[in-house]
């Protein structure tokens, strides 16, 4: 059995289930823009788009631009590799990766939906501070062409979360099942500090001196890096001994912030606003999964903010390094962190409110054991690859008819 999966980025989504499904025996070869070569056990074959949107193309159709090229970039590495027969087809929608290969192929498509785009009451308005242009509601519409047309394509389809889900017209939202990508919890877990204590990056950290998490992949402010270093500054006042260990890119990916700053990055907009005490900041930038886990084992409190947009990793991934997590009371947040089980909510704005409450699991250490103990077994009971890979092979199976790939069978 041959399972074909495309995305423009490797490993993405699909890494966790990928390499399990190749551990188990099933072909797995992934077709993305940078890969080649085996990877864990899966073929990887690149593509090279030969074109894209242009600044002369309107504003709010580049997205669709982007991703026909991407389209018959998938389709032409495909249709060379002469190895290539797969059963089943597993895409990311919006991309538009996998739209042409029902013209190559007679294999089932099962796509991933993560978002379905809407100018108002949406992720885009969230931050009245940072309004939309007129012309980015406009684009919002127009960015789900794509998407619509992977609905059109798929065989089957899934979401990460029930708010993701939620999100969605109708005709689309009764054919997604909630399924998670899996978190790989042997990675994704506490690890012993050994003799020498705690470290960050080579640096020792003195007993005594709280550590906090934060993690994104752009410091934007859809992931509220500036509520973040506000946070922090309450914190600072009462525990001035407190280190901030921040990882993520210092790139807006989403949102509007860009359009309202003059700073080279919303980053810099922040320091340069907020004036924090940066001796007490680390900033990591980003880092492999391996080394972000390392860091992640040694946090006494992981904060996670967005607004309601897509749920990242870090916030999984947090929880299953058995972090205390103090998260924005935010869609789908809210979904997967039960305030006072699971770690602690707060509104997603309120850097005095947040503040308190991550002062309060600084102290209540007892507290703070108990939310990370919580957070880690939601984690290995619900969102762990061990519980989805199962519920991602039924859907596999289902969408080709196929019994045999279910495990055990």
């Amino acid at each position: 059995m041959q399972i074909l999966f495309v995305h423009p980025n490797f490993p993405a989504q699909f890494g966790p289930v990928a390499r399990r499904l190749a551990q188990d025996g099933v072909e797995c070869v992934f077709v993305s823009k940078g890969a080649s070569g085996m990877r864990d056990g899966i073929r990887c074959i690149p593509f090279q788009a030969q074109g894209g949107a242009l600044a002369s193309t309107h504003y709010c159709s580049r997205t669709f631009e982007n991703a026909i090229w991407n389209s018959h970039a998938v389709y032409e590495a495909c249709r060379a590799d002469a190895e290539l027969a797969p059963d089943l087809i597993v895409g990311h929608s919006g991309f538009g990766t996998t739209l042409f290969l029902a013209d190559l192929y007679q294999a089932p498509i099962v796509s991933l939906f993560e978002y379905y785009y809407r100018g108002r009451g949406s992720d885009m308005d969230y931050r009245p501070e940072y309004p939309p242009r007129p012309l980015d509601y406009l684009r919002a519409r127009a960015r789900n062409a794509m998407i619509l047309l992977d609905g059109e394509n798929a065989t089957a389809a899934y979401t990460p979360t029930e708010w993701q889900r939620s999100v969605f017209p109708e005709h689309l939202r009764d054919r997604l099942e909630v399924i998670h990508d899996g978190i790989d919890t042997s990675l994704w877990c506490r690890t012993d500090q050994g003799p020498q204590g705690r470290s960050v990056q080579g640096e020792t950290i003195p007993d005594g001196t709280s550590i906090v998490t934060y993690v994104a992949r752009g410091l934007e402010a859809m992931r509220g890096f500036d509520v973040f270093v506000r946070t922090a500054k309450e914190i600072l006042m009462e525990r001035p001994e407190t280190i901030f260990v921040v990882v993520g890119g210092e790139r807006t990916h989403y949102g509007n912030d860009r359009h309202h700053i003059d700073a080279k990055s919303f980053c810099q907009h922040v320091l340069a606003e907020e004036q924090p005490d940066l001796n007490r900041f680390r900033f990591l930038g980003t880092l492999p999964p391996a080394e972000l886990a390392r860091v992640l084992s040694v946090s006494d409190l992981h904060i996670y903010l967005t607004v309601p947009f897509v749920l990242s990793w870090s916030l999984l991934n947090a929880m299953a390094c058995a972090c205390p997590v103090l998260a924005s009371e935010t869609g789908p947040v809210s979904e997967v962190v039960r305030d006072g089980y699971h770690g602690r909510l707060a509104p997603f704005a309120d850097h005095i409110a947040l503040g308190r409450v991550a002062l309060e699991l600084l102290e209540d250490r007892q507290q703070a054991a108990k939310l990370a103990e919580g957070g880690r077994a939601l984690v290995e009971a619900r969102y762990s690859l061990d519980a989805t890979y199962p519920r991602l092979c039924d859907l596999f199976a289902r969408a080709m008819g196929r019994a045999e790939l279910l495990p055990g069978h």
